[in-house]
């Protein structure tokens, strides 16, 4: 029914205003009582072989919604009635942002992608915190934070320091976004000895806590083996718990869309299922660097459930899912859940 009738209707809508509308939309219809227990029926799907426990939480299935989908979280009880196994909230900012202009999302249906160069806009991270405090559910979220656009990469430490403090009481672990290639010069932040003075701080903050939360770093698949390299040596050092991969690519190889289209588009960043391939190496790489235990959540082009099950194979443990929730709906959870049962992993 979705991808029949539900998608193609969305489709007709600019990408940003029909996910602004989707929001506000869920918000109303779950305050009808018993919607939340209805849709909750239908999509979510549990089995104890599916749970897992990693950098010391309880997971009641491996499949999550990456970070972007509920930048401010605004709909962590209507989600978790989909059957997600965690959320993860965010980019969040120190202070609030308008992001880049618009338009600033865009579909590619022919390749089961997306563009875009939203560039981190929020209604700040101290409106998150408000939110979080008021949630009903007790599904696991992760806050994903990140620099403002007008602070210079030189003070970006304070923008993620304050952040992290801001968000501590009431996110389950940390994600360090400094993979984005939506704000200027972000990415210089992976380079090696900038990223060890980051990490170094925020695992400082860390340390003086009663009780640490696990924190991890989001890595751009753009990278070369020499620069993975370079971040596993600093994820070692650092004591981080967990390395997301892959956030959105630059790359536009391969695409079938005109590529007149794709110019005219421009910037931005791209997932989808052209994506699934680069993210799986870097899976598959990372996981010979680290072992057989350290997490690794992938994500980045799961656009059918053995997408899902090829990334916990590559070396995953826990996965995300944005683009591929966009393109088929409420239901993928549960399919990617059933796979990942019957595969057995």
């Amino acid at each position: 029914m979705y991808k029949q009738i539900i998608r193609p209707l969305l489709f007709r809508f600019d990408p940003e205003n029909i996910h602004l509308f989707s929001v506000k939309f869920l918000r109303y219809l779950f305050a009808i009582p018993g919607v939340k227990w209805l849709v909750n029926s239908v999509y979510s799907y549990e089995h104890d072989a599916l749970k897992r426990t990693v950098f010391g939480l309880e997971f009641n299935n491996p499949v999550g919604l990456a970070a972007g989908f509920d930048k401010d979280a605004q709909m962590l009880d209507q989600l978790d009635a989909f059957g997600f196994g965690f959320i993860e909230i965010g980019t969040l900012t120190p202070q609030p942002q308008e992001g880049n202009p618009t338009p600033r999302l865009f579909r590619l249906p022919e390749d089961k992608a997306l563009i875009n160069r939203m560039g981190f806009n929020n209604e700040g991270v101290l409106h998150a915190v408000k939110r979080l405090k008021q949630r009903k559910g007790n599904i696991l979220v992760g806050g994903n934070i990140g620099k403002n656009k007008v602070t210079e990469n030189k003070h970006a430490a304070r923008d993620y320091e304050y952040c992290f403090e801001a968000l501590f009481d009431v996110v389950d672990y940390f994600v360090i976004n400094i993979s984005s290639p939506n704000t200027p010069n972000l990415r210089d932040l992976q380079e090696k000895e900038p990223l060890k003075a980051l990490l170094s701080r925020l695992q400082d903050r860390n340390k003086e806590k009663s009780q640490k939360r696990p924190m991890l770093l989001k890595i751009a698949p753009d990278l070369t083996n020499g620069q993975l390299d370079d971040i596993v040596e600093i994820v070692q050092e650092s004591g981080l718990d967990g390395i997301i991969a892959t956030n959105t690519t630059i790359s536009r190889e391969g695409l079938l869309t005109d590529q007149d289209q794709i110019a005219a588009i421009g910037n931005g960043g791209l997932s989808g299922a052209p994506l699934t391939n680069r993210s799986n190496e870097v899976i598959a790489y990372l996981r010979q660097l680290l072992g057989p235990e350290f997490p690794i959540i992938g994500v980045g082009g799961v656009m059918e459930p053995q997408d899902a099950v090829d990334k916990l194979k590559a070396g995953a443990t826990l996965v995300q899912i944005y683009t591929g929730f966009v393109y088929n709906g409420p239901g993928f959870i549960k399919k990617i859940n059933k796979a990942i049962l019957n595969a057995g992993i």
